[in-house]
């Protein structure tokens, strides 16, 4: 079953791939003028606060100058980003809607049966790569991950996260196959709602990217315990990873611009353009290294197409 799903997969990422090697072909001179004329409606997937609108903001305001249009921004939290997600794909393929499209919905496409499949969209860019990890109060009894171990072994912890079937759900459910550990995984759409779910105790773990919660470390409210990683990195060196606990496991958060297929290829090369250039600026690059995230994370067309796919894939493995 994964076979086929991985099958179906890759052939429709080969299309997306055609259709953004099609965008590449055009010229400068190509590109219609007519585009854009009015807003470009961009949908953030997840609730203000948190990471992905963070970015979404961000990106929206560096390149309004550039496209001399503005760029609104609607969040549409629910189901794992699907709700914000079907609106792009219900959507016209003109160019005028865009979306923040984060790892939790395309790690969807890792199970079969799911309702959209990767030719209803086209990846612009990948705009962010995070570590991923576990946190817990400050003042929480749970010191290293082999405390968090030994209390799951006994009795179950919940654990705050973004859906169910997200990466971090899959990965949270393989961790506690792997560990012979009870952690229940608790939904929330909105990131506000996580974050308020541990401070208050109704949660015993959350799973988060540790830029989405600097001001809450910083303000020595909450720390990481965990991150689902090959390496210990700045400034979190004293942080256990995946592979210090013996769990062969490293899962990544990503959020990527995303927008309609079948929208038009000197559209999709215009945003692709201005995408290119707001992301490499100095503002943009400040922003990466202040949420803790991979320098080199930015992929346009092909690049962001091909890192998604692996991504998918390397789930769909993990579910087996």
């Amino acid at each position: 079953m994964f076979a086929t799903s991985l099958t179906s997969i890759g052939r429709c990422v080969r299309m997306a791939g055609v259709a953004l090697l099609v965008a590449a072909g055009f010229g400068g001179t190509a590109i219609a003028q007519s585009y854009p004329t009015r807003p470009i409606e961009m949908i953030v997937t997840w609730g203000p606060g948190g990471g992905a609108d963070v970015t979404g903001r961000m990106l929206a305001r560096l390149i309004e100058p550039e496209l001399k249009v503005s760029i609104p921004v609607e969040n549409v939290a629910g189901a794992t980003g699907m709700t914000g997600l079907m609106k792009l794909i219900n959507g016209q393929p003109e160019g005028y809607q865009v979306a923040i499209v984060t790892a939790d919905s395309y790690g969807l496409l890792a199970a079969p049966g799911q309702r959209w499949s990767m030719k209803d969209v086209i990846p612009v860019a990948v705009l962010t790569q995070q570590r991923s990890g576990y946190f817990v109060k400050e003042d929480s009894p749970f010191k290293t991950w082999t405390d968090v171990e030994k209390a799951a072994a006994k009795s179950a912890l919940k654990v705050g996260l973004t859906g169910l079937g997200s990466p971090e759900d899959v990965a949270t459910a393989t961790i506690a196959k792997r560990k012979n550990l009870k952690l229940t995984s608790v939904p929330y759409a909105k990131p506000g709602e996580r974050y308020a779910a541990l401070l208050g105790g109704h949660t015993d773990l959350l799973y988060e990217q540790a830029g989405d919660l600097k001001s809450f470390i910083q303000g020595k409210q909450l720390r990481p315990i965990l991150f689902l990683a090959k390496e210990r990195a700045a400034p979190f060196e004293n942080v256990q990873t995946s592979k210090d606990v013996g769990l062969d496991l490293v899962v990544d958060q990503f959020r990527t611009l995303t927008i309609k297929a079948g929208t038009p290829p000197d559209r999709v090369k215009l945003l692709a353009d201005k995408i290119a250039k707001a992301t490499a600026s100095a503002e943009y690059k400040k922003y990466l290294v202040e949420q803790w995230a991979d320098p080199k994370s930015v992929l346009i067309g092909d690049a962001a197409v091909s890192y998604i796919t692996r991504e998918i894939e390397a789930l769909a493995k993990l579910m087996k």
